[in-house]
């Protein structure tokens, strides 16, 4: 299912101007605070009214201010998923689960609840109370209350920022799960690079209430311009299948026939997942290095350098695995002799990765 959004909007702070095509799977909406993605998001929603626009999933339009259609929120058939969960204080995890249902018009296509109970593993929390939950656990259940009311739709509006990293690691495993098995197109907001590169379909990085651009993680996380943390957030991102977990610890992963180590992933043999690797990470050599404690060293040659307004720059290397960033000074550029088309080798750290950069199983993205 596909997603059409195209919005005209001023507030008093912003100047929305905007429009994007999605493919289905999770569409991820990128940018810094004020940038507009809550305001896209509630449009879509029907909370906010814009002054012109149209959005449509599969071809069923929500509004179309040219034709002066505008379905109220409440007929959109949309899931949404906030910040906080959001659950009724007074019902049980149970009733919580079901209460959408009684929205969902007749006929239309249902998740088995049985599945989704499971898919979030919540089946030991269904006679508890919210305030018996813990804000990981109250997530997962808002997500399954939005499954749950037969969505065309779900909205995610930075659903893991009220969470610490132990927690944001707990659920980061169930969005895959949910971008993988369920037919229903997610539209994403947050401004963590981790997220985008472990879960997007699709990116669409804004500013100032613009698309200034639109394509797969790995193109928009490599454009120091729009990624909202600046260079500090400029990664790659590689897809690589397990190949083996040794018995030190360390699982070894095939990156387009390199190999690369990483402590142990809890995936099985010949599964796929994703992998992002901060650039500030990667260290440039002219020569393969010798004498080294990293076990990851990546053989490629220049494609790109990017010169900051400061002493910085990107280094963009094409290696077999796909094209590494490396973030290291313009006098190292100047030192190696740097240029396009010239050899090198790529060093990355085996412990440098934080969980949140490696993704789950991966499948059909």
């Amino acid at each position: 299912m596909s997603l059409s959004v195209r919005l005209q909007h001023d507030l008093p702070d912003l100047k929305l101007d905007l429009s994007f095509d999605a493919p289905p799977g999770v569409t991820v909406l990128f940018g810094r605070s004020g940038s507009g993605k809550t305001t896209i998001v509630n449009a879509v929603a029907g909370l906010v009214k814009p002054m012109a626009g149209r959005v449509a999933v599969d071809g069923w339009e929500l509004f179309d201010t040219a034709q002066g259609l505008w379905l109220p929120p409440h007929k959109r058939r949309l899931g949404y998923i906030f910040q906080e969960g959001r659950l009724f204080p007074h019902l049980t995890v149970r009733q919580n689960l079901f209460y959408g249902k009684w929205f969902a018009p007749k006929g239309a296509r249902r998740e088995s609840p049985d599945k989704v109970i499971e898919m979030l593993g919540i089946g030991h929390l269904l006679n508890r109370r919210p305030s018996g939950l813990s804000g990981g656990e109250k997530q997962r259940v808002a997500i399954g209350r939005a499954l749950l009311t037969s969505p065309r739709l779900i909205l995610a509006d930075e659903p893991l920022a009220a969470l610490d990293d132990a927690r944001k690691a707990e659920i980061l495993p169930y969005f895959e799960r949910l971008r993988d098995e369920v037919s229903v197109p997610i539209l994403y907001v947050t401004h963590s690079a981790a997220e985008v590169a472990r879960l997007a379909t699709s990116v669409v990085a804004l500013q100032e209430g613009k698309v200034v651009r639109h394509g797969p993680a790995s193109e928009v996380l490599a454009d120091p311009s729009v990624a909202p943390a600046g260079v500090r957030a400029v990664g790659a991102v590689l897809q690589v299948r397990v190949v083996k977990h040794h018995s030190d610890g360390l699982t070894e992963l095939d990156a387009g026939g390199s190999s690369l180590f990483l402590p142990r992933i809890p995936l099985q043999i010949a599964e796929e997942l994703r992998i992002r690797i901060p650039a500030q990470e990667v260290i440039l050599s002219s020569k393969r290095p010798e004498g080294l404690s990293a076990l990851n060293v990546l053989e490629g040659t220049v494609d790109t350098i990017r010169a900051g307004e400061g002493p910085g720059a990107i280094v963009s290397v094409r290696t077999p695995a796909g094209s590494v960033l490396a973030r290291v000074t313009r006098r190292s550029v100047e030192a190696l002799g740097l240029e396009p088309g010239k050899p090198c080798f790529a060093v990355i750290k085996t412990v440098a990765l934080a969980p949140q950069d490696v993704g789950g199983h991966l499948r059909g993205v």
